[in-house]
């Protein structure tokens, strides 16, 4: 066995090894960790202990109250259905949303979303949102009023019972909530919800005691229990939020845990804070004029209770006199063109952050922009991510042009780069010596060939977290087979394509790579024909490694999103035929049958 030989082998059984082992120690363990997290989740909670969340006090009078929890009763969680039946409620029906507004505490905390169901089923469940305590997975949101430091007046709390003006909230009737302490103090809670995702709360106090008082506005949203995330690195899942000219802040459920006293908090004027997962949020957003402080925290021992809320600046209520303030919660889908309107309409700082655009958002968000664009002409996310791969290819054609003319000049230099080779063949350092003389004198780049691979690799990327995170790619579908673009293809080559009924990707260790779809395999193959249009590698190892890279392609990108594997596969035939334009214009023959041969010819032996 040659040197060279060697040295491939070696590296392709340390990359293997290299692989393997993330898979067992990382993604295996996550991902079995992720299930048993969602297996709890869905099974009732067992009574909280003492000194547990449900137990524990506020930790000061001037902070907004840690998940409301403090002076509820501890029991046992039950189905979600039986806790909504505990309370009286106002029912919640608007064009996007229906659940309902518990009038026990007064919390948006019973949210599904009409227009989205669990799978492209229509028959399948609506997607829930937000669920009320009791309940076996808790997710609320609740606003009101703490009272200053020395000032003791009896303020509504998780227990207390509003009355109603109504019982239905919809898009266009508002319902309004009153409390009466019992001590002149009388609270009106107006709560209004848009077309879309986002409730409008207005408090509004009326003094009728002698005294006057004062009260710091809260909002929060509250999440008992680490939700099951993607665990993808592409992704933020978990606390979110713009404090101020904070910038975004993006604490996951587990670095929480690691600030000093398991809360972060910051000051500022305008923003939002709340939780986010791949598709959907709730957020509660202060009034944008007004000073805030917002923390992200998380307390509790066994059932941690992970919490985003934001203190605002005190209001005062003279004797006689009433004193208001607004809020809003945000509770929905994270659709793009909702939340730029929430931004610009409402002046909500930086809303559009909700959605991780990630560092690369100059790039990210037009992608997303210009599929849309097209999307609003033919109707299929899959055709307009062909129509802008042409456009990509179009826009890059004077680069790719200059490449392909230098691999067009390597390709007719073919006879000479073997001469030397032959010339030197005892002789790497001399051998290499004249070849880089060669591509001086003829004015090549050697390393053009991997340029169209190189330019494409960010908008790779942008079309990537584009498909990953905007909500528009979920369940959008192509033609076939391909229902949901987001998605892997659902076809398997290790079933026959349905034949067998098995699962191999639940296979240990390589069952990751094992997603080998149609598109996977068409993409391989056009990588394949792709590389048979250029020159050979002089290295032997290159020439291996090269000769590999479908291959190694076709498993990786098997479990990628669908369309991100049509793009890459229509990108492929595109360069194909630009290529064998410009070496038809240059005057080079095109060998692509020639090198298929030789790929596939037994070498004779000596």
């Amino acid at each position: 066995m040659s040197e060279d030989n060697r040295n491939l082998y070696l590296a392709i059984a340390l990359s293997i090894l290299v692989i393997l082992g993330w898979n067992y120690f990382y993604a295996a363990p996550q991902m079995q960790q992720q299930r048993q997290t969602q297996a709890q989740m869905q099974q009732p909670s067992a009574a909280p202990q003492p000194g547990s969340p449900a137990t524990l006090p506020p930790p000061s009078p001037n902070a907004p109250p840690q998940g409301g929890v403090a002076n509820e009763s501890p029991g046992a969680a039950v189905t979600r259905d039986a806790a909504i039946k505990a309370d009286p409620r106002v029912t919640l029906d608007s064009r996007a949303l229906f659940g309902s507004i518990d009038l026990k505490g007064a919390r948006i905390d019973d949210v599904s979303l009409k227009a989205y169901r669990e799978t492209p089923d229509p028959k399948s469940p609506n997607i829930v949102l937000l669920s009320p305590t009791g309940s076996p997975a808790p997710y609320y949101a609740e606003v009101g009023f703490v009272n200053k430091p020395g000032q003791n007046l009896l303020l509504p709390t998780p227990q207390t019972v509003w009355s109603a003006d109504g019982k239905t909230l919809t898009s266009q009737t508002p319902v309004t909530l009153t409390y009466d302490n019992g001590q002149g103090l009388i609270f009106h809670r107006r709560i209004a919800v848009d077309d879309r995702y986002m409730f409008t709360v207005t408090d509004s106090v009326e003094n009728k005691s002698g005294a006057a008082a004062t009260f710091y506005p809260y909002a929060l949203v509250s999440r008992h229990g680490k939700p099951a995330t993607s665990g993808y690195a592409i992704l933020h899942e978990g606390m979110v939020g713009i404090v101020g000219d904070s910038g975004v802040q993006e604490p996951t459920y587990d670095s929480i845990l690691k600030e000093p006293k398991a809360a972060k908090s910051l000051g500022g004027t305008g923003g939002w804070l709340g939780f986010t997962d791949k598709y959907w949020a709730a957020a509660v957003v202060p009034d944008q004029q007004v000073p805030y402080e917002g923390t992200f925290s998380a307390r509790g021992t066994a059932l941690k209770i992970y919490q985003a809320d934001y203190l605002a600046a005190p209001i005062n209520v003279a004797p006689g006199a009433t004193g208001e303030t607004t809020s809003r919660v945000f509770a929905g889908a994270k659709e793009v063109q909702t939340l730029d309107r929430y931004q610009n309409d409402l002046g909500i700082k930086k809303f559009e952050l909700l959605i991780d655009w990630g560092w690369f958002y100059f790039i990210t968000r037009p992608m997303f922009r210009l599929l849309d664009f097209f999307y609003k002409f033919t109707g299929n996310f899959g055709v307009s991510i062909l129509i802008v791969t042409v456009l990509i290819k179009l826009a890059f054609f004077p680069l790719a042009n200059r490449s392909y003319l230098s691999m067009a000049k390597m390709k007719a230099l073919q006879p000479q780069m073997t001469a030397l080779r032959e010339r030197y063949a005892n002789d790497k350092v001399k051998q290499q010596q004249e070849l880089m003389e060669l591509y001086k004198r003829e004015k090549i780049n050697p390393v053009s060939g991997c340029l169209p691979m190189v330019i494409q690799i960010p908008v790779f990327f942008s079309l990537y977290k584009v498909l990953f995170i905007t909500i528009e790619m979920r369940q959008a579908p192509f033609f076939g087979w391909i229902k949901d673009l987001s998605q892997p293809d659902p076809t398997n080559i290790f079933t026959l394509f349905g034949l067998l009924h098995y699962d191999p990707t639940t296979l240990p260790l390589i069952g990751h790579f094992l997603a080998i779809g149609i598109w996977p395999l068409i993409m391989g193959f056009s990588m394949f024909i792709q590389m048979k249009m250029n020159p050979e590698p002089p290295d032997p190892v290159q020439k291996q490694m090269f000769a590999w890279m479908p291959v190694i392609f076709t498993f990786m990108l098997g479990s990628f999103p669908s369309g991100l594997v049509i793009y890459w596969t229509w990108n492929n035939l595109l360069s194909v035929a630009q290529q064998t334009l410009i070496m038809h214009r240059a005057g080079v023959k095109i060998e692509l049958w020639k090198n298929l041969a030789n790929t596939f010819r037994r070498k004779a032996t000596t």
